[in-house]
């Protein structure tokens, strides 16, 4: 998967894993404060910021992997760093990075625009909400309680990881600092 990936590919998918690990830690935090105000709920509105590294890492590189591969690296970063559940948030990126991943692999890694984005966010808010379900016990809580979990979550993923996902790396390739990458060659910044 990696053969064709150049070496500023690799360094820059580290990179924004780094930073978005920190991200990622510091919602679990805004997280926990919330919940503690209106329950578990609290975080389906949040979990759109947990799937946005492999949404921007997808859009800027344009190779398979890079949502996967972006994920997993971002949540073991995160464990390394602080992240209560320790090894089980590996899990959980790889689950989460699979929802984006298969969204790119539909396309045959050849679409990026809007809304393949962020059907990629609401395919990594499907993959999370299942493995949620069964290891949070959710299937205790009301029906329309989850039901109402999930479609929150689902706009969450579109909407921070896909429509946000987007715009923050529409605006570093303003910068000029992504020349050379495929986002900068697709003339698609606008789609």
């Amino acid at each position: 998967m990696l053969k064709s990936w150049k070496l500023k590919e690799v360094v820059l998918v580290s990179v924004l894993s780094v930073v978005f690990a920190v991200v990622y830690l510091l919602f679990v935090h805004i997280g926990n404060l919330w919940a503690g105000l209106i329950g578990p709920i609290a975080y389906e509105w949040i979990f759109g910021i947990w799937f946005i590294v492999s949404i921007i890492s997808a859009y800027i590189i344009r190779k398979p992997g890079a949502a996967f591969i972006s994920e997993v690296m971002a949540a073991t970063i995160e464990m390394l760093i602080g992240n209560a559940i320790g090894p089980r948030i590996i899990l959980v990126g790889i689950v989460q990075g699979l929802g984006a991943e298969a969204v790119f692999a539909m396309t045959g890694y050849r679409r990026y625009e809007l809304w393949v984005l962020m059907l990629a966010g609401f395919g990594s808010a499907v993959t999370s909400f299942v493995y949620t379900y069964f290891m949070s016990g959710f299937a205790m809580l009301e029906p329309g309680y989850v039901a109402t979990m999930f479609g929150l979550r689902a706009v969450s993923g579109m909407v921070i990881a896909g429509i946000g996902g987007k715009l923050l790396s529409d605006l570093l390739l303003m910068t000029g600092s992504l020349r050379g990458y495929a986002i900068a060659r697709s003339g698609n910044v606008h789609g």
